[in-house]
């Protein structure tokens, strides 16, 4: 599932970024309107719009009005405006869905999910990837092999799902140990993490298997 994320906070960004991926989300963000509209026409295949209304160089109204000449792409409200006059304003320029800062993230996740059932942009089958010889479901969070299902703990999807969303870019292990952590809500090691990524090769590399998960030395991994 592709997200456009149009918000000029950056903090906000990495918020929505670091939870939405984890849900399988392939994010894409935009500080400002015109940037927002450069990602629309860039990519044809995003399944829904997070859209702040005060903006740099305009509003996600004017985001929203772009959107909706072109197609009924679902969207969703995310600013710290909550009266009613901006409720209304919202809805009636097209938003199918408006939350209000600070929100729970838990909810926002249940507001999408709610979204994309009601326009039925649930139903889209391409929420399979392959990685090497493996077929990852971002929808179902499981991952098969010849059709035979590899068990992967938490924390190794957690990990395959930040390669996956940062396909073909080099994770340096400073921002893998940020991004990731363990099940109690306690910081990953540097030496843990390196027996994340060797078990995870392990399950997806199997004997004459190519690399799927490629070192940089000194620079970090990269998903091929």
């Amino acid at each position: 599932m592709k997200l456009l994320v149009v918000e000029d906070d950056p903090i906000i960004q990495e918020g929505l970024r670091i939870a939405l991926a984890q849900e399988g989300c392939d994010i894409i963000v935009a500080d400002s309107v015109g940037k927002a509209k450069d990602c629309l026409a860039a990519h044809s295949d995003i399944d829904l719009c997070i859209l702040d209304i005060m903006l740099p160089d305009g509003t996600g109204y004017d985001v929203c009005a772009e959107i909706r000449r072109q197609s009924e792409l679902p969207i969703i409200f995310l600013t710290a405006c909550d009266d009613e006059v901006h409720t209304v304003l919202a809805l009636e320029q097209g938003a199918d869905d408006y939350i209000a800062k600070p929100f729970r993230m838990r909810e926002l996740i249940a507001r999408i999910k709610a979204v994309l059932r009601r326009t039925g942009h649930h139903d889209k089958e391409n929420d399979t990837v392959r990685v090497g010889s493996n077929e990852v479901n971002l929808r179902t969070g499981k991952v098969y092999r010849g059709g035979t299902e590899i068990f992967l703990t938490a924390m190794e999807y957690k990990l395959l799902l930040l390669f996956i969303n940062h396909r073909g870019s080099i994770l340096s292990r400073g921002q893998l140990l940020h991004l990731i952590w363990d099940a109690a809500g306690d910081y990953v090691t540097d030496n843990t993490l390196t027996v994340y990524v060797k078990r995870l090769r392990g399950k997806l590399e199997q004997d004459g298997d190519a690399a799927v998960i490629q070192t940089v030395r000194g620079m970090g991994y990269r998903l091929l």
